[in-house]
């Protein structure tokens, strides 16, 4: 099986010069049905009443997009849409699998191809010098169903996941109801009289740049928080000298850590198996609870309802912020303990069912990347 390398002016068709931007009030004007997608550099972000394009597409992030190795700037429509000036649009040559491009694209590292610092971009020019390793009709047409067949057991597990959360969800206001407007007239407390709080030390100690370690004691910032989750894949630490100089912001296990700037909302427990203490950052808050389950709680925090609550509590605009003074005042619904003990098995229960599928998902994921490496080498179809 031999590949050539092509460019990609000479495998697609261009039709940028059909893309039409509408501003908030055009958009607005053509939403009255929602009949077809409205796509950006990124995929779609709204439906309106009118369409530009009717085939096969494939959108490529123009702007605003994600285009080094194995981060994903393409992908295709094949019903009737409109697309902006934030993403290319292209229509495969003959004897070209779209499909086979598309997952070429959100393989391979575009990264020199983009201009721009503050915000990357994909001229049209550059675009078109993308070398695409493509084989003949035939190869392209197996590569793609094998990665067909990979992409839909990860999207499988995906689904699986998604059910799980909502079952939590549904656990909750089952037992629960809501926890805002409290349908089941639980007594309601301030979040100050169920929890010590603790914002992180903004002192002349708090750690400078230059005074991060590699190893020592895990100082988090809220790039480790994910889906509610830690995520200690890339971390800092500081020095046990250093964490004997701040005053607070000292973490102990099963503490509760909130976000107080940026991105408000989020909540993790503090359990990670190897780290019995750690230090937040000025960004993030501590609770202790008194009497209340910390699993509820992190449920609660985390629900449609209470997320509301908290976008009109928080304060700024460019960067949002919570302020400790307004997450002190939070009104938070206390059912009997022991139900909320009661939620706290049935959810560990679900975890381990959602742990299982996470692990399978990973080692999916790992074997598509695989499959996608060994693809694009030639390796994989050597007939």
């Amino acid at each position: 099986m031999g590949f050539e390398t092509v460019k990609l002016k000479d495998l697609t068709i261009n039709l940028d010069n059909k893309r039409k931007p509408l501003n908030e009030l055009e958009r607005k004007s053509l939403k009255k049905k929602g009949l077809y997608p409205y796509c950006g550099a990124n995929g779609v972000l709204d439906y309106i009443d009118e369409f530009i394009f009717d085939q096969e597409i494939l959108c490529i992030a123009e702007d605003g997009g994600s285009w080094g190795f194995r981060e994903k700037c393409a992908y295709i429509m094949n019903e009737p849409c409109w697309v902006n000036n934030h993403a290319h649009v292209l229509v495969a040559k003959e004897n070209v699998n779209v499909k086979y491009l598309c997952y070429y694209l959100n393989y391979a590292d575009l990264s020199k191809h983009i201009t721009g610092t503050t915000r990357g971009k994909l001229t049209k020019s550059a675009l078109e010098k993308i070398e695409v390793k493509i084989p003949d009709y035939s190869t392209q047409n197996k590569i793609v169903n094998a990665l067909d067949k990979s992409q839909e057991l990860i999207d499988k597990r995906k689904a699986q996941i998604e059910a799980l959360d909502q079952l939590t969800q549904s656990v909750f206001l089952e037992m629960f109801g809501d926890p805002v407007s409290n349908p089941k007239g639980w007594d309601v407390k301030k979040l100050k009289d169920i929890a010590e709080i603790e914002d992180g030390d903004r002192g002349e100690n708090y750690p400078k740049q230059h005074e991060l370690v590699s190893e020592g004691i895990l100082f988090l910032s809220t790039s480790n928080f994910v889906n509610n989750k830690l995520d200690l894949s890339k971390v800092t630490y500081i020095t046990k000298e250093k964490f004997s100089q701040l005053r607070k912001g000292k973490l102990r296990r099963g503490d509760l850590i909130v976000t107080l700037r940026g991105s408000i909302g989020n909540i993790v427990i503090f359990d990670e198996e190897g780290y019995d203490t750690g230090f937040i950052n000025a960004q993030m808050a501590i609770l202790r609870l008194k009497n209340v389950n910390r699993i509820f709680f992190q449920q609660l925090y985390t629900s449609n309802s209470f997320q509301l609550v908290l976008k009109k509590t928080q304060t700024g605009s460019s960067q949002p912020q919570l302020p400790l003074k307004n997450l002190k005042e939070l009104e938070i619904i206390i059912p009997p303990l022991e139900l909320q003990e009661l939620f706290a098995a049935t959810i560990q229960q679900i975890n381990l069912k959602k742990e299982l599928l996470l692990k399978s998902q990973a080692e999916i994921q790992n074997m598509f990347n695989s499959l996608m490496q060994r693809a694009f080498k030639g390796e994989l179809f050597n007939d």
